[in-house]
């Protein structure tokens, strides 16, 4: 990470050069009615239907009618020696059946028309983030991991974007016991792997804790009791860059005799500060069989008859499409998925059509090897320890001169035609927080990649990780939180990624900032910005950045994905990455450039940069007593000053809103071009367009644009949706 130099004490000062450095043909036989039987491969062998019944209230789409919501519980077997699935970590530890097959569970929840001939014929699929669904920013409309039934509002209904349009939704389990099988919280249940002996598996076991609360679950049991020094160490800071203290052990204890959780001895953890513990522990389970579970399930809904029992698939004989609908962490899971050649079935068919991929860029997931944690994220103060940021992080093959591999994300399904087609979607959060540098970049930062054939990128510029934020809110940052949306663009690229599946036409040219433009940069020296953004006096800027390594979590590790070393750093260490050689070689990363209201220049600009009345960024810092840390997957919005008084009295260097709109009409008209910008661009569907105006509009009004005069129109219409 980059600090600014004037801030820090000597030793920090010494550190800030290294730390600018290392942060810096079956589709139309489906068509046709054609149903293949259930394989005798392994496979999704049995699905039980907990309920089903009416959805929405029994509310009716026009031309699709009404909707039926299944919840049920899935069960699969998979054969350990198959190539496809060797892949698997430790899978050959699992328990097998008299198959010699490896089984598993998981639940399941489906939103289909009741009358499959009326819909699309065409499955949104969803693995939830961390169990929760998160369909609702695509689909416009309220959401909740039991829509079916929670809701009901027809005007909500009819705004819906794939509903009317007659989708099915399908969602699934994929991370290992999240939730019983018989809750909507999705979830799977994976065996528990042994020696060859039976005996219990132990290992190196490491939780990072940030989470206030009186005790805190380990995400495996630790092998024993002992509190010795040995066995399990607590540490505790506040800050990243803190000296990591000792938590002695008679400040801790394990809650019970199972092992499962910890606690202190007196008080709680505190929110926002940094514990991390170390143990040794015990009873690990296959968790890539999350990938199994996911193709399996696909492949029977879309392809399956029945199941082994005779149980109907309820979708039988009408999949022609599946495309794939995700929000951050399942985009990890899935970059990962079409890396190790799961979007090919046992039957050596594609499972998904296309992938709408939002702020998952170039990282994977902390999934396919032992002690791993699904629900992981590095950002840059937050989990930095755990595997996610592995070769190869482009789709594209590229050769990655630190690990001596020639790979790409899509080079096993290139091999065998299964590559879905996939529209990456992404924030400026994951330059600053993540790799997405590295999916259009040479593993060295050194030139740009062109297009995969089969893939498309788009930065949303200037938009932080998630949801857009509350505008009124800091939350834990120094900011007000960066409102901008990715909803309407979302939409447009759904869209787009049909058309390209189904019609063959080409979707609108990635939009990333380059090399070539001179528009993706390394992160500017804070030094260069007396530490404050754009030098804007009460924005501070430090540069902080994270990095990607290739991490040494023991000898073998990269052939075994059984780490011997975990975390990647040996006890009591003082909390600098870079300081510790076992951390391993840096893969450059860089940042969009930024114009001088401090908006970024390349990609999808939305009309708040095209017509501004604010500075948004993808990065943030905390307040409080972890000042100047990483706000994690927070942004910006810092407002133009209304008047040339009012900016002149706070320092602001940015013209205010009074400077830059004369007039109501020029606003106007600025936001109308915006909006209709990306209508021809294929950015934005014309149903979005009336509402985007509109708030746009009155959003310019409270910020100090002047009010219309006589009768002209407050919210014309965008020329192209005429």
């Amino acid at each position: 990470m980059v600090r600014n130099k004037s801030s820090m004490p000597f030793r920090r000062a010494r550190e800030f050069e290294k730390r600018k450095l290392l942060r810096l043909s079956i589709a139309s036989a489906l068509a046709a009615g054609m149903v293949i039987a259930a394989s005798a491969d392994a496979r999704t062998t049995k699905i039980q239907i907990l309920s089903s019944g009416p959805a929405f209230g029994g509310y009716s789409f026009a031309g699709v009618g009404q909707y039926e919501v299944i919840k049920g519980i899935a069960s699969g077997e998979i054969d350990p020696n198959d190539p496809l699935n060797a892949v698997i970590t430790d899978i050959k530890l699992a328990p097998r059946n008299a198959n010699g097959h490896v089984e598993y569970q998981h639940n399941f929840y489906i939103l289909k028309p009741v009358d499959l001939g009326k819909g699309a014929h065409k499955v949104m699929y969803e693995p939830p983030n961390r169990g929760g669904k998160t369909f609702n920013t695509l689909n416009r409309s309220p959401g909740g991991n039991d829509p079916g039934t929670t809701i009901t509002d027809p005007v909500a209904l009819a705004n819906s974007f794939l509903w009317p349009r007659g989708y099915t939704m399908v969602f699934s389990g994929w991370e290992n016991d999240l939730a019983s099988l018989t809750s909507t919280t999705a979830t799977a249940h994976f065996p528990v792997l042994t020696n060859g002996d039976g005996s219990p598996i132990t290992g190196p076991g490491y939780e990072y804790i940030v989470s206030p609360g009186a005790t805190y679950k380990l995400t495996y049991p630790a092998a024993s009791g002992s509190q010795a020094p040995a066995d399990a160490t607590l540490t505790h800071r506040i800050h990243l860059d803190d000296h990591a203290d000792v938590v002695p052990a008679s400040g801790w204890a394990y809650t019970d005799a199972t092992h499962t959780a910890i606690k202190l001895t007196t008080g709680s953890f505190v929110s926002n500060d940094i514990y991390e513990f170390t143990y040794v522990a015990k009873d690990p389970t296959p968790n890539g069989l999350g990938f199994a579970a996911v193709r399996d399930f696909n492949s029977f809904i879309r392809y399956a008859a029945t199941d082994d029992f005779g149980t109907p698939n309820p979708l039988a004989g009408d999949v022609t499409r599946i495309y794939t609908e995700i929000s951050s962490q399942p985009g990890r899971l899935l970059n990962d998925f079409t890396h190790l050649g799961f979007n090919e079935d046992e039957s050596h068919r594609k499972v998904f059509d296309g992938m709408l991929q939002w702020i998952a860029a170039g990282d994977g997931l902390n999934m396919n090897y032992r002690w791993s944690q699904t629900k992981r994220t590095e950002r840059n103060r937050q989990e930095e320890l755990y595997l996610e940021g592995l070769f190869p992080f482009a789709n594209q093959t590229t050769f990655d001169p630190i690990s001596g591999q020639t790979d790409g994300r899509f080079l096993k399904c290139s091999q065998t035609n299964t590559c879905p087609l996939a529209m990456e979607f992404y924030s400026s959060n994951e330059y600053w927080v993540k790799a997405a540098s590295l999916f259009h970049t040479d593993p060295m930062g050194t030139v740009d990649l062109p297009d995969h054939p089969d893939a498309r990128l788009y930065l949303l510029s200037s938009k932080q990780h998630g949801g857009a934020g509350n505008p009124a809110s800091r939350g834990s940052c120094q900011q007000f939180l960066n409102p901008l949306d990715s909803a309407e663009v979302q939409r447009a690229l759904w869209e787009d990624l049909d058309a390209w599946s189904t019609q063959g036409i080409a979707p609108p040219a990635s939009r990333i900032p380059t090399f070539r433009d001179k528009t993706l940069v390394p992160v500017p020296d804070p030094a260069l910005t007396g530490g404050h953004y754009v030098g804007i006096p009460f924005v501070t800027y430090t540069g902080l950045k994270t990095t990607r390594y290739r991490f040494n979590y023991g000898a073998d590790f990269y052939s075994t994905f059984v780490p011997t070393i975990n975390p990647p750093l040996p006890p009591g260490f003082n909390g600098i990455m870079e300081d510790n050689p076992q951390l391993g070689p840096i893969y450059p990363t860089f940042v969009p450039k930024w114009d001088s209201d401090g908006n970024e220049i390349a990609g999808i600009r939305l009309p708040e940069l095209t017509v501004p009345l604010a500075t948004y960024t993808g990065w943030a810092l905390r307040s409080g007593v972890w000042a100047n840390d990483g706000c994690e997957s927070s942004g910006q919005y810092i407002p133009f000053a209304k008047t040339k008084t009012e900016r002149l009295a706070s320092g602001d260097p940015r013209p205010s809103v009074e400077e830059r709109y004369q007039s109501f009409g020029q606003y106007r008209s600025a936001v109308v071009n915006a909006v209709d910008d990306l209508v021809k661009n294929r950015l934005m569907i014309c149903e979005d367009t009336t509402a985007e105006v509109k708030r746009l509009i009155d959003a310019g009004l409270a910020a100090g644009v002047p009010a219309p005069k006589g009768q002209e129109p407050i919210y014309p219409d965008v020329p192209h949706c005429n």
